[in-house]
């Protein structure tokens, strides 16, 4: 594959060795990677965020919420060439949605502003993508991942929303509401994203499903946000995570009635007939 340079087995010299950025002693890259982290009021946990961030990837683009600390600046002292992007609206979607548009990478990867993701695991999303995946989905419970945040009912909640999009879409997901995810830019023309809250996430899993993009799970740990509390509610934002996948269901079932019952479709039966 163009994109994937093992440097052991190859012989080029500098002209093509520089368009690489080594990820490990046996992968280097060629697409730009960019890290999308929304924040609002997280100065004291960005410090843990950025110190895992490794320094081959291309760019960090900060979206900020409107903070009253000093998460930009804090950012910035961390992160000197930091994007910093203000968000237009409210909501972690509405975060993620200014985030993607601002990137210039090839490859996004989504982390969290609280402390609870590793970005050394950055290397394992990215490896997934250039061997061959459009989206490389975190899950706290596949072979290898964890969670030191979830309580017994959210994660009773997030095995039955889980399962109800697996059954509903066809997809083969462990895990549903976890939003440590890395996909290629180019998917985000197949999956458009029109939603605000923490149901983004879902709303991304069950899109990439339904457009026929090739899916990698990758085990994924998931610390306790370190400082703060989360804006996140379990009842809440389930019933907005079931509510998208009702809406999902029912749209895809109206494109399939229309597709049935569409023009070009009936003049061929009526020749076949």
């Amino acid at each position: 594959m163009s994109s994937v340079l093992r440097p052991a087995a190859t012989n080029h010299g500098p002209s093509t060795a520089d368009k690489y950025r080594p990820i490990s002693t046996h992968l280097a890259i060629a697409p730009p990677v960019s890290v999308v982290i929304p924040a609002m009021n997280e100065a004291e946990n960005l410090p843990y965020v950025f110190k895992t961030l490794p320094d081959w990837i291309h760019e960090v683009v900060l979206v900020d919420g409107n903070s009253t600390d000093r998460t930009v600046e804090v950012a910035r002292e961390l992160w000197p060439k930091v994007k910093v992007v203000k968000q237009r609206g409210k909501g972690k979607g509405d975060a993620l949605i200014t985030g993607f548009e601002a990137c210039t990478g090839d490859i996004i990867v989504m982390v969290d502003a609280d402390g609870s993701a590793d970005g050394n695991e950055i290397v394992s999303y990215v490896s997934a993508l250039v061997s061959g995946a459009d989206f490389a989905k975190g899950s706290r419970f596949a072979n290898g991942g964890g969670t030191d945040d979830m309580t017994f009912i959210r994660k009773l909640g997030n095995w039955a929303l889980c399962t109800a999009v697996n059954r509903k879409f066809g997809a083969r997901y462990t895990d549903l509401c976890y939003g440590y995810n890395a996909f290629w830019r180019h998917c985000l023309d197949k999956i458009s994203l029109d939603c605000t809250g923490f149901e983004i996430e879902t709303l991304i899993n069950i899109r990439v499903v339904k457009a026929g993009l090739k899916v990698q799970e990758i085990p994924s740990h998931e610390y306790l946000r370190i400082h703060g509390t989360s804006n996140l509610r379990a009842v809440r934002d389930g019933i907005r995570v079931l509510k998208v996948i009702l809406k999902e269901r029912s749209n895809r079932r109206e494109l399939r009635r229309q597709e049935h019952h569409s023009p070009l479709l009936d003049s061929v039966r009526g020749e076949v007939s």
